[in-house]
């Protein structure tokens, strides 16, 4: 029995010696609860929505308010008209829109019926089907405080529009995601073995004494799996296009523009793994692990981002997916041009000289 107990002691003496060990058995457990516990949730919360009240009368107003104390939507501002919505969603900084016609109250004092119309951004067709069912439920909650002190029932009815989607498909949100995952994993992978490759070959010492300057080195790695990558995106519009009857509204050019300058992040991003890693099967779990699960959670592709903590949005803002989401949504889905994705657009073209300075950075510490 002391000989047992003797190589138990042995064994946790190798475990609290191995960090990674450590780490998987106590950061993973921890990583998994909050991740699955705040940001893999199926209800949606503080979706920014516009509210146009033409009617300014008691009922609207007490909907209105109804509807801001609730911790689903965050009310962004109140349009003057309706002329404004369009340009509101284009924005693509509103999930929602609410419009109440004049007479609102007048309408249901007088005839006991009323109208509320709810527009909805149905590129996400489960996020618009849920928030309509929110708004829903707040005017049926109105609706029966109302009638509890009335003998002839009050009816507020709601008109819903769903834009972008009004057959509410699965295609137009899951094109996007998919095309922003696949296009990641496989460019971030295939390059992240690149200069590991060469290393555990021999043949790093060829390129050690080459004239090649670092810089080209790398860019060479880079230029076979950027053609592949936009083989590999002309295959998924064509299946979208042909297959899955999802037309194509934007530009096809700057489709192709933006496409290529995200499948450039991700080489980058591919290339910083490669010259970080020893190994190549480090390299390649590196990158399909780390790669993978931020895709996957906080791309905004299967949970809405707005629903996580603060700290999740925040980590979210560094995941090159997140960015081309929105971007193949706004030019594939909306037809939107590029002054109203700019934004996107710089924040990876700054990702992509970020990446490749540390990766230039990381190639010469290795060669010398």
């Amino acid at each position: 029995m002391k000989q047992f107990f003797s190589f138990v002691k042995k064994e946790f003496s190798h475990v609290f010696r191995d960090r990674k060990t450590l780490l998987m058995l106590f950061g993973v457990p921890v990583v998994q609860i909050v991740l699955f516990g705040f940001a893999l949730t199926n209800e949606i919360k503080n979706s920014n929505i516009v509210i146009v009240d033409n009617a300014k009368d008691f009922a609207s107003r007490q909907i209105i308010n109804k509807i801001s104390s609730t911790n689903y939507f965050k009310i962004q501002k109140t349009l003057m008209n309706s002329s404004e919505i369009d340009a509101a969603f284009k924005s693509g900084d509103i999930k929602l829109a609410i419009v109440f016609p004049q007479n609102f109250y007048t309408d249901l004092l007088h005839t006991n019926h009323a109208q509320i119309q709810v527009i909805a951004d149905a590129s996400d067709p489960n996020t618009g089907t849920t928030l309509t069912n929110y708004v829903n439920t707040v005017v049926a909650d109105y609706n029966a405080q109302m009638n509890q002190t009335i003998n002839f029932p009050y009816q507020i009815n709601m008109e819903v529009r769903m834009l972008y989607n009004p057959d509410l498909k699965g295609a137009p949100n899951f094109v996007p995601g998919v095309m922003a995952m696949v296009l990641l994993l496989v460019c971030v992978m295939m390059t992240s073995i690149a200069i590991v490759r060469e290393k555990e070959l021999g043949t790093m010492e060829v390129l050690l004494v080459s004239p090649f300057k670092p810089i080209y080195v790398i860019l060479a790695k880079a230029v076979p799996y950027l053609v592949l990558s936009l083989i590999n995106l002309t295959v998924i519009l064509l299946l979208s296009v042909y297959a899955l009857v999802l037309p194509i509204r934007g530009s096809l050019i700057l489709l192709y523009g933006v496409s290529t300058l995200y499948i450039i992040t991700c080489l980058s991003l591919g290339l910083l793994v490669s010259t970080g890693a020893s190994t190549q099967q480090g390299a390649m779990t590196l990158s399909l692990v780390g790669m993978m699960l931020p895709t996957l959670m906080l791309s905004g592709y299967v949970f809405p981002i707005e629903n996580m903590p603060w700290i999740l949005r925040m980590i979210s803002n560094v995941v090159p997916a997140k960015w081309f989401y929105i971007i193949i949504k706004a030019v594939m889905l909306k037809g939107l041009g590029i002054s109203y994705i700019w934004k996107e657009v710089l924040i990876l073209f700054g990702m992509t000289i970020f990446f490749l300075s540390l990766s230039l950075r990381n190639f010469k510490i290795r060669l010398e």
